[in-house]
């Protein structure tokens, strides 16, 4: 199995629109083969002192069973035309690839 964190830092007031245009394509990410969790996650009202929250910035939690079912979809038609969409909405994207510890 794979983990993938994707940690999207979007333009500022963007993230309402962002997260409209995920939540279309997340049917189409959970019917492909391989995938096991697809979902977005924002910070959380808290008062925990080592919490950062930054309202500009967007959490995607996936799991995968494998990495070449990963790589396909990176490589979807429907991944590449929701990328075209948000595209000028993220500022940075930072992507961690993981294996069970």
């Amino acid at each position: 199995m794979i983990h993938v964190i994707a940690q999207i830092e979007l333009v500022p007031g963007s993230r309402k629109t962002f997260l409209a245009e995920f939540n279309q394509v997340v049917p189409k990410v959970r019917a492909e083969a391989g995938c096991i969790e697809y979902a977005a996650a924002v910070d959380s009202a808290s008062d925990l002192e080592r919490q950062h929250r930054d309202p500009n910035r967007v959490m995607i939690i996936e799991k995968w069973e494998t990495l070449r079912q990963l790589q396909d979809h990176l490589t979807a038609s429907h991944m590449l035309e929701y990328r075209e969409r948000v595209g000028p909405m993220i500022r940075n994207a930072q992507l961690n690839i993981l294996d069970p510890a």
